[in-house]
């Protein structure tokens, strides 16, 4: 199958450090290419992949401070892709809804993963592409009163074999938060949480420009390299030891977050999860066997009491089990072949589908 990726401009395809979605069509673009289909990635020209790669402009646009105005970037890469819709046999996209308009005036069929939110101004461009073929990454992210057309739910993936496993914690003991250090990832939470109970508190984030106040007034000043410490962007490598050495790691989201990747990489490496129950928390993490869902604060202190009760090897179990790169791309596969045959039934012929 000829299949097209659009992936954001803003992180390289996969990511140096934090990149959730980058992350994920990295090992979705690959494991397509390992199965025999024909892709082409739409995403930074410093990307790598196994997919042949089109972009529009030579770095990402977060490290590129000469870049000021980024949706025209976005704008001429939905331009080139559109302009050659007819190559590909369906085209996968994991940037929102600015597909969505261009989506709607070609034969061949665009799928949209929601890797977001849905916002009172984006609302209105679903509901005007409501009939287009939607993939949520929780059950939780679904929005029922705008009507999508939702096809399947497809859990992110994680190439289980680059996650080390980690039978026991370090000594000394801590606990790890990893993530945008912002308000939404709750990482004042995460401190308030380890002052509370006295742990000491590794970690380890980008801070975007628009979070710089919050992390100058309310992270900051807790930070003393003893108990809290702060250690920056972590890459993939650091984020291992990060996770796997502590005793738990720290999720106490303030939104609803449509998948929490940190939980399942987390769970991967042997460590159990501590998070609010908000979003897809409760999709990911099983309650008493792989971490503890908790409705406070409060309860997330107390939870620390019962950690040791969770044995690390189900945690990663858990995640071999459900949240693996080849359940995945099965999931996403599925919906190719469906919107494929869909438009095969309409026009009554599709040339080069297989």
């Amino acid at each position: 199958m000829r299949i097209a990726q659009i992936a954001p401009l803003w992180e390289s395809v996969p990511p140096p450090a934090y990149g959730g979605i980058e992350l994920v069509v990295s090992l979705l673009t690959d494991e397509l290419v390992r199965r025999g289909h024909d892709v082409t990635l739409f995403a930074s020209g410093d990307s790598q992949t196994l997919a042949q790669l089109e972009s529009v402009h030579p770095h990402a646009l977060r490290l590129d401070p000469s870049v000021n105005e980024h949706p025209i970037y976005e704008m001429l890469q939905l331009g080139r892709l559109y302009d050659r819709a007819q190559q590909f046999d369906v085209i996968h996209s994991h940037i929102g809804c600015a597909a969505l308009p261009m989506a709607k005036l070609v034969k061949t069929p665009t799928v949209h993963t929601l890797h977001g939110v849905f916002t009172p101004d984006n609302e209105k461009l679903f509901t005007y592409a409501r009939e287009q073929p939607y993939i949520s990454i929780s059950n939780t992210q679904r929005e029922p009163r705008l009507n999508l057309n939702y096809v399947s739910t497809v859990y992110n993936g994680i190439d289980l074999a680059s996650h080390e496993f980690y039978a026991a914690p370090s000594d000394p003991p801590y606990l790890a938060f990893l993530g945008r250090i912002s308000p939404e990832k709750g990482t004042h939470l995460a401190i308030e949480i380890a002052q509370r109970s006295g742990w000491h508190l590794k970690m380890a984030g980008k801070v975007d420009r628009v979070d710089v106040d919050y992390f100058e007034e309310a992270i900051r000043p807790h930070i003393d390299g003893k108990q809290i410490e702060y250690l920056g962007e972590a890459n993939h490598v650091q984020k291992n030891a990060l996770l796997g050495n502590a005793v738990a790691t720290l999720f106490p989201i303030t939104w609803r977050e449509p998948f929490g990747l940190v939980m399942v990489e987390s769970m991967a490496v042997g460590t159990p999860v501590i998070a609010l129950r908000r979003g897809s928390a409760p999709e990911l993490i099983k309650h008493g066997e792989t971490g503890f869902l908790c409705d406070s604060v409060d309860e997330c202190v107390a939870a620390l009491d019962k950690i040791n009760s969770i044995r690390r090897r189900a945690c990663r179990s858990h995640v071999n089990q459900k949240f693996g790169v080849e359940q995945m791309v099965d999931g996403y596969e599925a919906v190719y072949r469906e919107a494929v045959s869909k438009r095969f039934a309409t026009n009554g012929r599709l040339v080069g589908a297989i």
